[in-house]
């Protein structure tokens, strides 16, 4: 499902864009028919600046049985993705917030996290 490219610039590089948001972060979509709903993001497309977030967006596809795979034939609901624009990380509290960047540690072992604008939250999970 990836938007085709026309003619005239298949031969420019593909413009990934910087994206803050990261996949099993839990967003809220502040714009479109779905404002309000928050959800969890299944999937990041850069390319294409796209998120595909758990509940949100949901869109009918009819599907064909297909015994070989296991598919069962009918309507099946499933996410479409929406832009990156239209949705804000959530913090633990529940607040939506805009992203930033702190370094962190001492040494050689500074390492860069994401933290909330509103109240300076680390979003990143300790790993």
């Amino acid at each position: 499902m990836t938007k085709r490219i026309p003619q005239r610039r298949q031969h420019l590089p593909k413009v990934r864009m910087k994206v803050r948001i990261k996949k099993d972060d839990t967003v809220k979509v502040i714009a479109g028919r779905d404002r309000g709903k928050t959800g969890r993001v299944l999937h990041v497309d850069r390319e294409n600046g796209r998120v595909l977030v758990e509940g949100v967006s949901m869109v009918k596809r009819h599907t064909r049985p297909n015994p070989s795979r296991q598919i069962k034939g009918g309507i099946a609901e499933r996410e479409s993705p929406i832009s990156i624009s239209n949705v804000m990380i959530l913090t633990s509290g529940g607040v939506a917030t805009r992203i930033g960047y702190r370094s962190e540690g001492s040494g050689a072992a500074i390492r860069r996290v994401r933290i909330a604008k509103k109240g300076g939250e680390i979003l990143d999970k300790k790993a």
